[in-house]
């Protein structure tokens, strides 16, 4: 693997980081509140108008047409720069690659535009009351009706759902054939007829939260992403953009990995022998994580693709972020409880083993499917 940039990827680096340093807003609230989302969506409007959204996308979509090594470059500069949240993650990141990958033309044109330019914004339907890490139990119905579906049923655990203009996610439409089989994955505008969005907050304050419930609501035949009966397969697209490198790049750890290290510096009279091997340990891992994404990347330029490797991408981020937030806890000692951004990311990463994918599904996926181990 070669580790060098090339003179072109460091001008866009380059570029990059001199319109971050311009133009990255500070102090915006949180954007699982209703005051913050609004605030961040001004953020996104203003990225995408300066091609910043989506620099790997086509042109035509708003994007640069930027390689998969030059989106790296941008996301490392991205966080470096500490710019906020992206509060379009959900379709950006999870969505568009399926909708590239799975979508008729006439999707791809419909759908990415607005995604880009932050008018379409999208909610996860995956969980259910009796559907949480058991992707496969999902009961909400999807019935064929002339030109359309008609859906019944209840998503919940839809982060930013209470915000969002369209929903993303799987629905039975054939209960008699097995687990996997009978799903089909339908995109849902939230203003259809029938659609209730219920927020409800959490204990850090946040209200972005929603449970979703589809009471009579019929969508057109061209909701269905990827075919019908095939919406195990290409959620399984879309799981695997959410467990690997589009959603929790190594720029964000790298970053934070750097913060962790300036409070270190600031408490070097009290730091213990624990504290400073985290440190130590957090820009290791960090690192570590980025090789490994790196050679991600490689492979899928060569045309390879991850596959079940992306449940040991989010095995090691999500564990990641708990230890180098429990280090800044350490370093802070009392302080903790009066520090916003480290408490409040603290209690964000506890998060990670289990959205996702629990990390005990994501090791029986890496024991059956890396290891060739036996399922009993």
């Amino acid at each position: 693997m070669d580790l060098t940039w090339s003179p072109a990827e460091e001008a866009f680096r380059a570029e990059a980081r001199g319109w971050l340093e311009a133009n990255v807003p500070r102090g915006l609230p949180s954007g699982d509140t209703r005051e913050g989302f609004t605030a961040h969506l001004e953020w996104e409007r203003k990225l995408f108008a300066d091609r910043w959204a989506v620099v790997s996308w086509p042109e035509r979509y708003g994007g640069r047409d930027a390689s998969l090594w030059e989106w790296l470059i941008f996301e490392e500069e991205y966080y470096r720069a500490g710019a906020p949240q992206r509060v379009t993650q959900n379709g950006i990141f999870l969505l568009a690659p399926t909708v590239f990958e799975f979508g008729t033309a006439e999707q791809q044109d419909e759908i990415l535009p607005r995604m880009a330019a932050a008018e379409q914004l999208w909610g996860q339907g995956w969980s259910e009351p009796g559907a949480g890490s058991d992707l496969a139990a999902i009961s909400s119905r999807a019935d064929k009706v002339d030109g359309g579906w008609r859906i019944n049923g209840q998503k919940t655990w839809t982060t930013r759902g209470a915000f969002c203009t369209h929903l993303f996610g799987l629905f039975r439409t054939d209960p008699e054939a097995s687990r996997h089989a009978g799903l089909t994955y339908l995109l849902v505008p939230l203003d259809t007829p029938g659609v209730t969005v219920r927020g409800f907050g959490r204990l850090d304050g946040d209200e972005g939260f929603a449970e979703v419930f589809f009471d009579d609501v019929v969508v057109p035949d061209s909701a269905v992403l990827g075919g019908v009966g095939q919406g195990w397969s290409v959620a399984m697209a879309t799981t695997g953009s959410e467990r690997g490198l589009t959603l929790r790049s190594p720029g964000r750890f790298l970053a934070a990995a750097e913060r962790l290290r300036r409070l270190a510096v600031e408490r070097a009279g009290s730091l213990t022998a624990s504290a400073r091997d985290g440190v130590v340990e957090a820009h290791l891992r960090a690192e570590a994580y980025q090789l490994f994404t790196l050679a991600q990347v490689t492979d899928l330029v060569e045309g390879r693709t991850p596959g079940a490797e992306s449940s040991l991408n989010k095995l090691y981020w999500s564990e990641l972020d708990i230890a180098l937030h429990e280090t800044a806890l350490e370093l802070l000692g009392p302080e903790a409880e009066l520090d916003g951004p480290w408490s409040r990311g603290h209690m964000f990463s506890l998060s990670g083993p289990i959205y996702a994918g629990t990390n005990e599904i994501q090791r029986s996926i890496v024991a059956e499917r890396l290891l060739g181990l036996p399922r009993r």
